[in-house]
């Protein structure tokens, strides 16, 4: 990869950073909970994906950024009115997301871009972009005059020139950021007539010199009619990263350029940190374009100052790694466990693990592999964050589409999930948003007519819960009419018409392919896809998918994910001879039989009372088809698990063989689903065991009920 390439690739890194600050001020702008920052962070953001573009000449890019930036000048500056601008900003940071993405795939941008870049600069009042600059460059035909006003009033301009010295050290940090001081200073030449020399009296011997840093420092003297603060904005995208001092000349000089240097005592001082112009700097790989004569004064406005201008600071460290290679590493540790697993069932075999010396040798193998299992899962993990924001776009389009009112909530935006897992979740999330806004929340008349606010609210969430995540898509509209959907399953065959399903049945069949309640086909819905696929993509990422809802009220999507695609925790339990795992993020309790009241009325199902809760009993083996219908319970062990939608289900097996780490095998690319089935493992003995899918346990039960005599004798 040449050094281009391998910049490029970094813009559009830095790009991902970026709309993601874009996205958030966008999103405190339009809940109304926003301050000057907040605007002037997100011009910040577009000016920056500005810079680093044109210097790639990604000449669609550049020119709708600074259309863009037009507009977001005007409501920092308070020429314009956020409520009037609003609908227009957001539509101009969705686009500006895809404008991003077009670039980077070298594809063309979208259709409608000059449509959107003609409204940006209608709303500015001017429909030339060139002619929407706040300040034009004057040129100065003055002679010096004495200085009377304090240092302190400059910034209040005037039509009269003054000379202004300026130090300003170039740091390591300004460079490795992408800056170069040649567009400071011709950034300042815009605001007049300016000299320019590097101070070399401190400059290291040839035998001392670091040829990959740079500590040099520019003298700088500007005659401007100019203030401190028009100045200090010329300054304000690296103050943090390089010093600069700025002071007044006293006395008129005599000319522009650098006079003799200053004495002893007329020291130049730092300017107070109150006037101090301190900005978060957004990076871009590559030296931004020239800023214009007209634009380099203009495009900046000066900031709250930071507790913190060292350029010094230490900063955080990063490297930028192949996925291919985190993958590889991942598969090796996978493979550790097992191996480690293995060497332990050895050593117990051989009676050796009671040893002081083997028993502590093992116990700190146990423990670095636990660690770097954990360090290697943190590498891939990232904040879902990203992920949420791309599906406010998806909710407020949508809205659009169906003329609802829907303002979307999130919560635990910062928790984090493997990156396969974050990649995948976009088009599932993307079905469940757009069927909630077309199916769930209902129109703005239909709401207040049953007493609920005309706008809807979708809440999407993010939680750790028990090794797994868990991905919530809530909303407070319609619900979900069990007996419409049980018709229309009627009508499509998917059961019979004397079928008696439970409530988790009937939410299952929304799941089944071509099942739509959908009275006509809209661009949202009612094609009888969708939901089928949501189910496959999660279980393909080994997780579940479950749907709660109460009709007039609301419906409820939940989503439970591994934290991560290569080892968990689990229960080996013994079942009909054989050795299956049961993950532990589904298991709540462990009782023996003899300690279980153990219930069964009539020819329903043996129910187990839990503290006053029924529980519905299933015998593992004969779910799974290892064995026939056991005439009682009499002996073995009971696993209480919970499924992701909450619902309790007890599991009987033979024996539990304590918990342990699996590496997870999939079995979908060999043989397809297996029922009840999520994965397999292989266990310290070299043999393979099954890992159960509890979600499915309870349905494939009673899949199988159906199709065999009841009957059932309760033992103790």
């Amino acid at each position: 990869m040449s050094q281009k390439d391998e910049l490029r690739v970094i813009f559009f890194q830095e790009c991902e950073d970026l709309l993601e600050q874009l996205t958030d001020g966008l999103s405190q702008i339009e809940s109304g909970d926003h301050d000057t920052e907040t605007v002037n962070a997100v011009f910040r953001s577009v000016h920056s994906i500005k810079g680093g573009a044109a210097a790639f000449s990604f000449d669609a890019l550049v020119n709708f950024s600074h259309a863009f930036e037009n507009v977001l000048d005007g409501l920092r500056s308070g020429r314009f009115e956020l409520d009037a601008a609003l609908p227009l900003v957001l539509s101009a940071g969705d686009r500006l997301h895809d404008l991003v993405e077009a670039a980077r795939n070298d594809t063309p941008p979208p259709g409608d871009v000059d449509d959107l870049i003609a409204m940006l600069d209608a709303f500015c009042g001017n429909a030339d972009p060139e002619e929407n600059m706040e300040f034009a460059p004057t040129p100065l035909t003055f002679e010096p005059v004495a200085i009377t006003s304090e240092p302190g009033n400059a910034a209040d301009g005037g039509d009269e020139a003054r000379n202004w010295r300026i130090r300003f050290t170039a740091t390591p940090e300004l460079y490795e950021s992408g800056n170069d001081p040649i567009a400071l200073f011709r950034a300042l030449e815009a605001l007049g007539a300016l000299k320019a020399r590097p101070m070399v009296d401190d400059f290291p011997q040839l035998s001392d010199l670091e040829c990959d840093r740079s500590e040099l420092t520019w003298e700088l003297v500007l005659s401007t009619p100019a203030g401190r603060e028009d100045i200090g904005r010329v300054f304000e995208f690296v103050s943090d990263l390089a010093p600069v001092e700025i002071q007044e000349e006293p006395f008129p000089g005599p000319g522009p350029g650098p006079g003799p240097a200053p004495a002893q005592e007329d020291k130049v001082l730092p300017l107070p940190q109150a006037h101090r112009p301190v900005i978060e700097t957004a990076a871009v790989p590559h030296p931004p374009a020239q800023p214009s004569a007209a634009s380099a004064a203009s495009e900046s406005m000066p900031q709250p100052p930071s507790g913190n201008s060292n350029p010094s600071r230490r900063k955080q460290q990063s490297i930028r790694v192949d996925l291919e290679r985190v993958d590889r590493l991942i598969n090796l540790v996978g493979e550790l466990v097992i191996s480690e697993t293995m060497l332990s069932q050895s050593l117990s075999e051989a009676n050796l693990v009671s040893h002081p010396s083997v028993s502590a040798a093992l116990g700190r193998l146990q423990q670095l592999s636990t660690e770097l299992q954990e360090r290697i899962m943190a590498i891939r993990a990232q904040s879902v964050k990203p992920l949420f924001q791309r599906m406010a776009r998806i909710v407020r389009e949508a809205a659009v589409a169906t003329g609802t009112e829907v303002r979307l909530v999130t919560e635990g935006s910062n928790t984090e999930v493997d990156k396969t897992v974050i990649e995948r979740l976009a088009d599932p999330l993307t079905h469940i948003l757009r069927n909630a806004v077309d199916h769930g929340i209902e129109s703005p008349e239909e709401r207040r007519a049953a007493g609920k606010p005309a706008e809807g609210t979708i809440r999407l969430s993010a939680a750790h819960r028990s090794g797994q995540v868990v991905i919530e898509v809530s909303d407070d509209g319609a619900g979900i009419d069990r007996e419409q959907v049980l018709q229309k399953a009627r009508e499509k065959g998917l059961v019979g018409g004397d079928a008696d399903l439970n409530e988790q049945e009937v939410f299952a069949l929304l799941f089944e392919p071509g099942f739509s309640t959908a009275s006509k086909v809209s661009d949202l819905s009612g094609r009888g896809v969708g939901m089928d696929v949501v189910r496959t993509e999660i279980k393909t990422l080994g997780g579940h998918i479950g749907i709660s809802s109460v009709r007039g009220r609301h419906t409820t999507v939940t989503i439970s994910l591994p934290l991560t695609l290569a080892v968990v925790e689990g229960m080996q339990v013994e079942v009909a001879g054989q050795i299956l795992v049961v993950p532990s993020a589904a298991l709540r309790e462990t009782l023996q039989i003899s300690d279980a009241r153990i219930f069964k009325m009539g020819a329903s199902q043996p129910v187990l009372n839990v503290r006053g809760v029924l529980v519905p009993v299933i015998d593992l083996g004969h779910c799974l088809g290892l064995r026939v219908r056991p005439s009682r319970f009499d002996r073995g062990s009971i696993l209480l698990t919970e499924s992701v939608t909450g619902a309790m289900t007890a599991l009987v097996v033979d024996r539990t063989a304590g918990q342990r780490e699996v590496v997870i095998k999939g079995l979908t690319e060999n043989y397809g689903h297996v029922p009840g089935i999520s994965a397999a493992t292989i266990l310290g003995d070299g043999t393979v065991a099954l890992i159960i899918d509890i979600d499915q346990i309870a349905q494939l039960d009673r899949a199988v009920q159906r199709r065999t005599e009841p009957g059932l004798a309760i033992g103790a």
